[in-house]
């Protein structure tokens, strides 16, 4: 568990991620502004406070690994890195622009501190059960840290790699699901329903938790219990909403990918300025 100035330091940091984020995807007028802002609590702890990473040398041999599958997501991963110094944070101003090294899916040979190219949804976790068994045949003690979305999960090659993963029993492999209930046309449950997640994870032998994943201490908690459990690979699937914490995209049922102004942007940006962090207004109960 947390103390409460490192959740009121997280949640500060998870704001400034959000305000990064929309400021990057407001320099083109659109962009995966939904999925982007459910993973930012997530975000936050694994860059504030979990991962073992070294932003003057990306590529170090020791640093923990993040993939982010659901690499339509990057902006707020690239809001993340230029807040902890990967890259000057002028990049962040050219996203998806014409010699840009913020592409709109996460590239590695272009971005510093993006360890995988995504963006070809159900790759991503395949890709990090080979860099986990990799690391175990290293002898290495770094975790891998994947992060798939809830309509990525519809795909075959995730259940695939979710079947060879369970039996290879990682346990030095964090898989994050962003159950945010939404997809690119809809809601999951109108499209392709996922049905009870968490036992189906369970039923190929993984290590299951699930957590509100908005929440930085549960995610923080959460890691940390999963560290504890030895022999099994881990999956935590975060109930989230999509859009979270923007005004106009939040509750919104189209918003996987959006356009927008820059009033509305400038004005998302002042509600969440204006905005209480959760535990000074849990301080004030």
């Amino acid at each position: 568990m947390l103390r409460k100035q490192e959740i009121l330091e997280l949640e500060k940091f998870a704001k400034e991620i959000r305000i990064e984020t929309l400021k990057e995807l407001g320099s083109i007028g659109s962009g995966h502004i939904g999925g982007s802002m459910s993973i930012v609590e997530l975000l936050a702890v694994l860059y504030g406070k979990v991962m073992k990473v070294d932003p003057k040398n990306p590529n170090w041999e020791d640093r923990d690994w993040l993939i982010l599958s659901k690499g339509h997501a990057g902006p707020s991963l690239y809001a993340a890195l230029a807040l902890k110094g990967f890259f000057p944070k002028e990049w962040l101003s050219t996203l998806n622009k014409g010699g840009t090294r913020l592409p709109s899916h996460c590239n590695r040979m272009l971005t510093p501190g993006v360890d995988m190219s995504t963006g070809a949804l159900g790759q991503g976790i395949s890709v990090g059960i080979g860099i986990a068994m990799g690391l175990k045949l290293d002898n290495k003690n770094n975790f891998v840290y994947v992060i798939i979305g809830d309509g990525e999960s519809q795909e075959g090659q995730v259940w695939e790699a979710v079947l060879f993963g369970g039996n290879a029993k990682l346990d030095n492999l964090i898989v994050f699901v962003d159950y945010n209930k939404q997809q690119l046309d809809g809601y999951v449950d109108n499209i392709n329903p996922l049905g009870n997640l968490g036992e189906k994870w369970k039923a190929f032998g993984w290590d299951v938790q699930e957590i509100n994943g908005h929440n930085i201490d549960e995610i923080y908690s959460a890691i940390q219990k999963a560290k504890g459990v030895k022999d099994k690979s881990h999956v935590i699937i975060m109930h989230t909403i999509k859009g979270k914490g923007c005004t106009f995209a939040e509750g919104v049922e189209l918003n996987h990918h959006m356009t927008f102004t820059k009033e509305q942007i400038d004005n998302a940006i002042y509600v969440l300025e204006q905005s209480p962090f959760n535990s000074e207004v849990d301080n004030d109960k």
